[in-house]
Parts: structure tokens; sequence; C-alpha cells
């Protein structure tokens, strides 16, 4: 009996480095994302996350270590597979929208007929069938980047690199976008989301990269990400007198709307342990959560933790 083996993963880099004179942009580094993944890439500026798209793209080669896409090193049939929406506009403004997204799709490899179909349904699904025949440079900034990420999409490319697509959204197609981000990933698409929009990584993203002087300083799940650097501290509603317990260092001066309170714990306690205290004091817990820390606060203390050390 024979075993199929798995498909190739959208995308490999492996202990890739890259050098611009005296600055080292990327440091060994290394990670994979996986078919139907919605990848967080996170970094202060100038970390390093534009040249690793730039090598993922085969745009800078890397001075040592290999990247693979779909299971190959890139060759030019790839450049048809990877949808890429840049932070700065690359669309010709002068020029209507339909006939922009239709020569797009032609650079891609689709047909005539097929661009022009593509570009119709996108700017559908993104509201903008109506301004198809408007000139680029009429549209809000808005819609401009509706456009480009429209673009992105257009020939249905198995991985789509996204840097940072809501610049410029307002919050109605902010949300519009993330529905078709999340859409996109679900029909087996790899999506990769460059941004410094934390709760963007965090409504959308299940794992996550973050880069800092070219170096890798976290990586993987974003949950267990939040779990390890959480604080001690809990959210509590139960009949306890929390003061009472030796594992406590501070306790919120109210419960909040839903009767919870904030507990804070002494740096060699954990949740588990005032669980266990609780319990053995008799007293009912009605609630009961680990507080996670934002990804925002996580991103800042690394970063700043990685400055210190540097």
């Amino acid at each position: 009996m024979t075993t199929e083996s798995p498909p190739p993963l959208p995308i490999r880099v492996d202990r890739v480095s890259k050098r611009f004179d005296k600055t080292l942009a990327l440091d060994a580094v290394s990670l994979e994302v996986g078919a139907g993944e919605i990848f967080g890439l996170v970094g202060p500026n100038g970390a390093g996350k534009t040249t690793l798209i730039r090598t993922v793209l085969d745009i800078i080669k890397p001075d040592s270590g290999t990247v693979e896409v779909l299971g190959h090193a890139f060759g030019p049939a790839d450049r048809d597979r990877i949808g890429y929406l840049p932070e700065e506009r690359g669309l010709y403004t002068r020029q209507p929208v339909g006939a922009v997204l239709e020569y797009l799709g032609a650079l891609k490899g689709l047909t005539r007929s097929a661009a022009k179909a593509a570009a119709h349904r996108w700017l559908e699904r993104f509201d903008l069938a109506d301004m198809a025949a408007k000139k680029v440079d009429q549209l809000s900034k808005g819609n401009q980047q509706k456009v480009q990420i429209a673009a992105a999409f257009l020939a249905g490319p198995s991985i789509a690199i996204l840097d940072e697509p809501l610049s410029g959204l307002d919050p109605v197609s902010a949300r519009l976008v993330n529905a078709v981000i999340r859409e996109y990933a679900a029909a087996g698409h790899t999506v990769i989301l460059s941004t410094h929009q934390m709760n963007l990584v965090e409504s959308l993203c299940s794992r996550v990269f973050m880069i800092a002087r070219g170096r890798r300083v976290l990586y993987g799940d974003l949950k267990e990400i939040k779990r390890q650097h959480s604080s001690h501290a809990v959210l509590v509603r139960s009949t306890a007198d929390y003061r009472a317990c030796p594992l406590v260092a501070r306790v919120a001066d109210g419960p909040d709307e839903e009767g919870l309170v904030q507990v804070d714990l002494v740096d060699a306690a954990s949740p588990d342990a005032f669980l266990a205290w609780l319990v053995a004091h008799n007293a009912s817990v009605e609630r009961f959560e680990r507080l996670s820390a934002p990804l925002e606060d996580i991103f800042i203390r690394v970063v700043q933790t990685t400055a210190e050390v540097a």
C-alpha cells in the first residue's frame, strides 16, 4: 500500500541572509507558510520585512540560504502564481479602472476575456462595479486601495502577499477587505499579511513571524505566543476574598460590568495555582480566565528588548 506524500509548502525560507553594505537586513531567517493559511509578518520599520518579501518574490537574491515556492526554487512561471500588494501605489492613475485591471490580469497570463471577467467579478466584490469606466485618479484613496487589492487577487494566485492592505480604508471597507481575505484563504490559498496593525493580525492570523534587526524574534502559533507572554493576571468572578491569598499581588478596585475582577499575581505564582487555592478555600467560581496580553503590547516589549541587547 502506497501513501501519498503531503503537498509541498507554499513558502519555505531556510536560513536566508542578506547584507546591504554594512547593514545585515536578514540574518539566517527561516520560516514556513502552509496552504490555506493567513500568516502574519510583523516588525518595526527597517526590521527586514520588505527585504524578506522581495526575497520570496525573487526580486532580491539572498547571500546565503534557500527559498522555495510551492515546493521548488522560484522560477519564471511562479510570477503568475503569486499576487503582490505593495505598500506604495502601483496603478496607472490616468487609465480607466477596468482597463487597468484587465491589463494587469493579462500580465499574469489571463486571456483577454478571462481578464475582463475577473476584473468585473472583483470590482463587484469590492462594491466598485460602477467605477470601472472612471480613471484611477478620480477614485478616493480608499477605493484606489481596493482596486490594488483586487489586482493582487485578480488571477487567482496560489499565494497572495499583502503589504498594509488596510491602508487608507474606512471601517466599512476594512471589514469588507477582511472578509475577502478570509474567503480567499478558506478556498485553499495562502495569504501573507505584512502590517503594523496588530489588531488586524489578531483578527485574521493563526500564526505570526516577528522580525527585528533582521532576526526572528517571535515565530509560531499566535495563541501560544500570547499565552507565553501573558501577564501574571486573571479575570475572575467568585465568592473568594482574593486579598487573603498569598499568591495575589494586587486586586483591582472593583468589578467590571460583568462582575469580573482583575487579580494580579506575584511573579512566582501561576493562574493554575491561584485557581487551586480558590477551590481549596471552597470558593464558588463562576468565571476564571487568564488575562491575555494584546499582541501590540508583546510587539512593543519584544522590540524594546531586542534594541537593548543589540
